[in-house]
């Protein structure tokens, strides 16, 4: 990411996110620049489509495209809808990838 984006980003005001999807951490505690992966990660499982907008709009399409696929866990679901709204393939993904080389509890 480029410094002219991260001087843009540190003068938009934060992103309004519910507290709900980080009822694991310290919300209040959250750096946007540093945890961004982990703010990008948490919104895209478990936020509400309002959410998701607000992360949209603060960092923008670009560089929620070059985090999400460092993700370690997306729910198959979001990555299908990811894959669609990102013009990604779910290969471009490192869970995805983490997913396939994992070897089944029962082979029926």
């Amino acid at each position: 990411m480029d410094v002219q984006h991260t001087l843009q980003m540190e003068s938009i005001a934060k992103p309004v996110i519910s507290k709900r999807v980080f009822w694991d951490v310290d919300f209040d505690s959250l750096d946007y620049q540093k945890d961004r992966l982990f703010i990008i990660d948490k919104v895209m499982n478990y936020g509400m489509w309002e959410d998701f907008l607000a992360v949209m709009r603060y960092y923008g399409k670009g560089v929620v495209k070059e985090e999400i696929v460092k993700s370690p866990y997306i729910k198959k679901d979001v990555l299908n809808f990811l894959c669609f709204y990102l013009d990604l393939k779910s290969e471009d993904f490192e869970c995805y990838t983490r997913r396939q080389l994992q070897e089944p509890h029962w082979n029926y």
